[in-house]
């Protein structure tokens, strides 16, 4: 694997955004030091890294932290630029087109499913469940490119920014009982989402399975 300098990726075990994270890192064969978090009792590292936030995803590379899960992407693509398929497009107006997408991705898709969760009521559930399946049938016109991935014919940059999150949709679909990703409404993105799913970069031990996240809501509701 290519390295350059020290690499550690602070993550947690079921953040979809640390996958993201880990899979640009496998994208590009770097060598890291993955080190996990434990979000209720966060570590001074953390705390010092992302004063702001004190969140995870935080790639400290040489000493230096990077936060957020998209600058992270980006950093990783740009920094082991000679290592390994480019992230992104490397033409221009491609490249935009993939980040619109990505920050739609990113600032919709994650509060959508996970308001099914937060729902109080079952009318709430279903109006986040039907707000899920919107913002996916959105992000299937990325797709309707004649191509398997949205890169186009392997995994790239909006790939592994929507793909990161497929273990949680499907863990919501088995905790709730519906269907988020349904071959019915969207087929272009159901199938992309079983492409995805055996590629390399999803198989590579960075992606929990759906039952981390169903395990992981289940002590968190005993906790309560």
């Amino acid at each position: 694997m290519a390295g350059e300098g020290d690499v550690k990726l602070l993550g947690a075990a079921v953040s979809p955004f640390a996958v993201l994270a880990r899979m640009a890192l496998e994208l590009k064969g770097v060598s890291y030091e993955y080190v996990h978090e434990d979000m209720g009792n966060k570590s001074d590292l953390l705390l010092r890294s992302n004063p702001v936030h004190k969140k995870v995803p935080v790639l400290i590379h040489d000493g230096r932290p990077v936060c957020e899960s998209l600058a992270i992407v980006e950093f990783v693509d740009e920094v082991w630029d000679t290592a390994g398929p480019s992230i992104l497009p490397t033409d221009p107006y491609q490249r935009a087109v993939a980040r619109f997408w990505a920050g739609y991705a990113d600032g919709k898709l994650f509060p959508a499913y996970f308001g099914i969760e937060r729902a109080a009521t079952e009318a709430e559930r279903a109006e986040k469940v039907k707000e899920t399946v919107a913002v996916i049938s959105q992000l299937e016109a990325a797709l309707s490119n004649g191509k398997p991935f949205f890169a186009g014919d392997s995994v790239g940059y909006l790939d592994i920014v929507v793909g990161c999150h497929l273990f949680w949709l499907e863990a919501f679909s088995r905790m709730f009982g519906v269907a988020l990703v349904d071959a019915s409404k969207t087929l272009l993105f159901a199938a992309w989402a079983e492409r995805f799913g055996e590629d390399e970069v999803a198989s590579k031990g960075v992606v929990p399975g759906a039952d981390k996240v169903v395990e992981y809501f289940k002590k968190k509701h005993q906790a309560r």
